[in-house]
This record gives C-alpha cells, sequence and structure tokens, in this order.
C-alpha cells in the first residue's frame, strides 16, 4: 500500500490517466479514443503500425468520457456525443485530424449515435427528441434528420445493413412486457414495406441484434430463451438460425474479421474472456488471455486477422491490446499507467459463494419479508491489510450489472485508506442467466437487500480481522438505492453509509427520470405507479427515514438526469421532518455535485468525490491510514 505520509493518496488514484472507449478506424489501421492524461479527457488517435499517438482534440469534447466515440466511413473523422456538464442530452458533433470540431446533429432530448453507414452518407441515431427512445437517420450531405420508427417502448441498438439500405433493431410490441424481439426493415421506411419481425426466440425472452455478417445476408443475434445468453446466425433468406452456446453465460460481440467465426464474451463467475466459435464446425475457444476481464471494442477489427481489446485484472489497470487470431499472440497498443503505484499495491479480490434466502440475521426494521429461495450468491473481498479493518459493503448498480474482477478504482481508493471492501452478486445480477435476473422483478428492496447483508454478516462471522464496529455501506445509482435501502432496513448492521445519486422516492423516480429508463428500468422491473401503488410506496426508502440510526452521507449531481437530484432533496426533507439534524458531527451530511450528473469520469471531480467520501468515512469510522496522516 502506497504510503500515507509521503503519497497524496487521494489526488494520485483520481488522476492516474484513463483510457475509454477504443475503436478501430475503418481501415483498421487507427484507434481512437478518450484519454486524460492531461489532466483533462480528450480525443486521441493512435497508429497501430508506428505506436505513434496523436491527440486530435483540446478541450472540445466532454470531461466526462461517458459515451463512446465512432469513425466517420472514411476514416477522416471521428464523431463524439457531446451534452451540457453531464446532463446526457447529447448533440453529435464531429473533430477531424486538424482539429476542426462542428456540430453534427443537434436535437432536443437525448441522442445516441447507433451506427455509421458504409456509405459515408447517413447515420443511424437513437433518440428522445419527440418522447420515447426511437430511430432516426441522418444525411450528412443535406443535414436532414428522418424519424424512422415511433414505438412506444424504447428501440434499441439499431445496425445498418453493410450497403445501407436495411437497419436491424429491438424493441417490443408483444403484450409480454419482459419480452424484446429483433426487426429488419428498410432504412427509408417511408417506402410502404413493413417491419419484419425475426423468428429468434420465445415470447417473453430478449433477443438482440449484434452485427451484420461482411454479406448483409446474415445477422448477428442474442437470445436468453434458454435462460444462459446464446448466441446465433440468423440467415435472412431462409429464416433458419444456427445457434451457438456453452454452460456459460455468453454475449455475442462481432464476426470475425474473416466472416467465417463470431467473436463473444463469456461470463465464468467474476472473470469475463471472449471465445471464438468457428460457424461451420461449431467449435469454440477460448483467447490465451490472463484471468481477469477482456472487453472488445466496439469496432474491434485491425488489419491481419487482429482484434482490439482491453484487459485489466483486480490489481492491474487495463490495457489495450490487439490480439493475433492465427497465432494466440497479443501485443500492447498502449499500457496503462500506474503514477506513483504498481500493480504491487492494490488489493487482488478473492472470489467466494455464501448461500442466501434473502433474510439475514439482521432484525428487518423497514419491511418483514418471510424466506425467499436459497440461492448461491458470489461476492468479491478486497482485503486493505489494515487490522483490525474496517470494511465498506459496496453494491453494484444497475441493477443489471455485475461487480468483476476488473480494476476497479472507487475500490482501489477505498483500500488504500484503510478500508477493504465487499462487493455482492445480489440476485438479479448478470452473468448468471435470465431467471437470475428475473429475480428481482417486482421485488426491489426485498431478497435482494438481503443477500448483500447476508454476505457482510458472513464475512463478519469467517474474517475475524474484519471489525465489526466499523462496517459502512456505499454505493452509486442502484448501489445508492441500495444504501439508503441497507440503512433503513438493516440499522443494525452498519456503523455509517454513503448514498451517492440513488433512488429513495420510486414514484418520484418514475415521474422524472428519462422516457427509456421510465418504460425498460422501471416499468418492466416493478410496473407503474398506478399498476403497484403499494409496491412503489413500500420499497421507497424514504418511506423509513425514522429507521435511519448510523450516519448518513446523501451526494448527488444537480444535472442527473437518470437519477433526478429531487431524489436526494425529498429524502433530505423528509429528515429533517422527523427532527434528524445535518452537520459534520450530526445525524447526516449533504453535498450536491454542481456541473456533474449520473458519476462522473473527469479527474477534478473524481477528487472531488473522493475528498468528500475520504473526510466522511474518516470522520465516521477512521483507520490507521488515516491516523497516520494526522
Amino acid at each position: 500500500m502506497a504510503d500515507p505520509e509521503t503519497d497524496d493518496v487521494l489526488e494520485s488514484l483520481a488522476g492516474l490517466p484513463t483510457l475509454a472507449h477504443p475503436t478501430a478506424s475503418p481501415d483498421g489501421r487507427e484507434v481512437a479514443f478518450y484519454h486524460d492524461g492531461s489532466g483533462r479527457n480528450e480525443l486521441h488517435v493512435l497508429n497501430v503500425e508506428t505506436g505513434e499517438t496523436e491527440q486530435w482534440s483540446d478541450g472540445e469534447v466532454p470531461r466526462n468520457a461517458r459515451w463512446h466515440v465512432e469513425w466517420s466511413a472514411d476514416g477522416e473523422r471521428v464523431f463524439f456525443h457531446l451534452d451540457d456538464d453531464g446532463d446526457e442530452q447529447n448533440d453529435i458533433y464531429a473533430i477531424d485530424r486538424d482539429g476542426t470540431v462542428e456540430p453534427v446533429v443537434e436535437m432536443p432530448g437525448q441522442v445516441h449515435l447507433m451506427d455509421v453507414g458504409k456509405d459515408g452518407e447517413t447515420l443511424l441515431l437513437g433518440s428522445t427528441r419527440d418522447g420515447q427512445m426511437n430511430l432516426y437517420t441522418h444525411d450528412l450531405a443535406s443535414g436532414e434528420t428522418t424519424k424512422r420508427t415511433d414505438y412506444e417502448r424504447a428501440v434499441w441498438t439499431g445496425l445498418l445493413s453493410p450497403d445501407g439500405e436495411r437497419m436491424a433493431y429491438a424493441t417490443n410490441e408483444a403484450d409480454d412486457f419482459e419480452n424484446v424481439d429483433v426487426y429488419v426493415a428498410p432504412r427509408a421506411t417511408t417506402d410502404g414495406s413493413d417491419p419484419r419481425v425475426l423468428d429468434v426466440g420465445e415470447t417473453g425472452a430478449e433477443n438482440l441484434p449484434v452485427d451484420w455478417g461482411p454479406d448483409g445476408e446474415r445477422l448477428l443475434v442474442s437470445d436468453n430463451s434458454t435462460d444462459l445468453t446464446r448466441s446465433g446466425v440468423y440467415d435472412l433468406e431462409t429464416d433458419a438460425v444456427t445457434w451457438y452456446e456453452s454452460d456459460f453465460e455468453e454475449d455475442p460481440h462481432g464476426f470475425t474479421p474473416d466472416g467465417e467465426g463470431i467473436v463473444v464474451t463469456r461470463t465464468r463467475e467474476a472473470a469475463k474472456v471472449p471465445v471464438v466459435y468457428d460457424l461451420e464446425s461449431g467449435e469454440s475457444r477460448e483467447l490465451d488471455l490472463p484471468e481477469g476481464v477482456a472487453s472488445l471494442a466496439s469496432d474491434a477489427e485491425l488489419t491481419d486477422d487482429r482484434l482490439l481489446l482491453t484487459h485489466t485484472t483486480p490489481t492491474r489497470r487495463p490495457d489495450l491490446l490487439a490480439y493475433d487470431l492465427a497465432a494466440d499472440e497479443t501485443e500492447t497498443l498502449h499500457e496503462a499507467a500506474y503514477g506513483p503505484f504498481s500493480p504491487a499495491d492494490f488489493a487482488d479480490a478473492e472470489y467466494f459463494t455464501v448461500e442466501s434466502d434473502g433474510v439475514p440475521e439482521t432484525a428487518q426494521e423497514a419491511v418483514v419479508h418471510d424466506p425467499y429461495e436459497t440461492l448461491e450468491i458470489g461476492a468479491l473481498l478486497y482485503d486493505s491489510g489494515e487490522r483490525p479493518s474496517p470494511l465498506v459493503v459496496n453494491p453494484h448498480g444497475g441493477p443489471r450489472a455485475m461487480d468483476t474482477k476488473s480494476f476497479d478504482l472507487y475500490t482501489q481508493f477505498l483500500v488504500q485508506r484503510g478500508f477493504s471492501v465487499l462487493q455482492v452478486n445480489y440476485r438479479g445480477s448478470t452473468g448468471r442467466g435470465h431467471a437470475f435476473v428475473q429475480q428481482l422483478y417486482d421485488d426491489w428492496g426485498g431478497a435482494e437487500q438481503g443477500d448483500v447483508a447476508t454476505a457482510a454478516e458472513h464475512v463478519l462471522d469467517t474474517r475475524e480481522w474484519v471489525d465489526d464496529e466499523r462496517m459502512a455501506v456505499f454505493g452509486g445509482s442502484y448501489g445508492g438505492y441500495s444504501a439508503y435501502w441497507q440503512m433503513v432496513q438493516y440499522p443494525a448492521l452498519y456503523d455509517a453509509g454513503v448514498a451517492w445519486i440513488g433512488l429513495t422516492d420510486l414514484e418520484d423516480q418514475y415521474e422524472n427520470t428519462m422516457p427509456h429508463y421510465r418504460t425498460e428500468l422501471m416499468e418492466k422491473n416493478i410496473g407503474t405507479p398506478a399498476e403497484n401503488p403499494d409496491l412503489y410506496r413500500e420499497r421507497s426508502p424514504i418511506e423509513y427515514v425514522e429507521n435511519l440510526a448510523a450516519p448518513l452521507f446523501m451526494l448527488h449531481g444537480v444535472n442527473d438526469r437518470r437519477v433526478p437530484v429531487s431524489q436526494a432533496r425529498l429524502f433530505r426533507d423528509a429528515l429533517d421532518d422527523f427532527g434528524y439534524t445535518e452537520g459534520p458531527e450530526a445525524d447526516y451530511e449533504y453535498e450536491e455535485l454542481g456541473a456533474e450528473g449520473h458519476a462522473s469520469s473527469d479527474i477534478d471531480q473524481k477528487i472531488r468525490l473522493f475528498g468528500l467520501l475520504d473526510d466522511f468515512l474518516s470522520r465516521r469510522l477512521g483507520t490507521a491510514a488515516v491516523a497516520a496522516d494526522d
């Protein structure tokens, strides 16, 4: 661990340069990516042959590198998303090699660049301009933007065919609200042709288009009809689909550069590895990479049958690699920086499982649940080395997500400050199949919160070096909802809590979030307030503020459009109404983060958040490392 007496741990960690959203150029000879080595996020372009990197932007791209970038068809420009201080109401801009920047698509609401046509003339966009997320095409020559779909449910994953004449996308028109179907339609939907629904999976399953085959007559799709996500190649002439699957959850990524195989990402416990399937034989092979998390670039095809990917482990930051499919060899294109640290300074993750019936031993103070189905719940534990060690329980967001064996800056920051960290892949997390995800439907604040508390109890019972009088919960987004809920449902378990951009009032969240989050997250998971008023009220942490028994720190970005800042303000007001007091030594603390939305990768904003988090935890719990600082 870095010496807190000689290193400014907070600023050194937050300032480690980070690479984001690498994407290969159309000819596979260059890679565009965001990088903040200058202290600010900027767009860079790497020449794969020479290894030289050129910075194209100078402050024109967003400070927060949340959204991806895409090359123009001729490889001379890069398109990027630009919003207003993290509010995610993006417009699309372009930057060329000499640094010239121009707006390309400006519309109200959120604009999401889905695909760039190979014809060099067309962009396929998702936008909430008219309310729900639907598809639009933009003609680069004329500057005209035309709406192409008009669905009540959100449209996802728009892809243009190689000839640019068709588009594939996913949405749901079925009565089964969980259903997602794959559609293929003419790009110009005004010609009278109806969208074609592909016969991919069973009704109630979720199917997505992922990649067009080079010939434009095949479509790579995903399906979870059989529970674990699998990959299929759909023949558009015969309406036949060939499935490629294993005993693991596998998310398809794309066709191999030669078109004779497909690449998928296999999830095994908390690790992710790319796998190549041969289309003719159906045989598969895992790429030869160390255990950790490998992520293929959105456009991953490089020259000479190579793939562009990043690879990371709990102790190693993401490196940018070129993987030679023929030789099973990697070349490092961009090596992660470590500043004053080395991988040996970071804590590795111990993966373990615990059986949970969703009802921990700790008393339930908000809602009393009967035992649920007993499931095996996976978790990751990071040991700070402090003895005794305070523990931070860190539920992930999503909730449709998972914690993995990858480098986590927030975790390693807490470890450097003396806190051990527990992450729990509660029921509802990804990586375990559709049925595991569905365990959370109609049960927010139920068994998944019991899984988190049960895993925390397991650590307290089996690791004698954990200090049971210094345990906090900290989470963001749905993890922030979990932090609020853990504090009011299991108040005897925690000595402090930090809720960052979290949900507190589910009806207010439903009314004020973006349209596609309203339907595809809220309604899909727990229905509407009109349909389920009792559930919305019962599972809102704001209903149980009187249960708060330990210091709580609330942080929220004022520009957050996913989880509006009203969520924190309402909870703060409810605390005041119940007689709680605000202050550094009082019942709760509160901070609104200006010029920030739903979290941020900007270095200055990370330093701000780390400082606030460090100050609160050091005052409320304390560590030996902090004592040495003093």
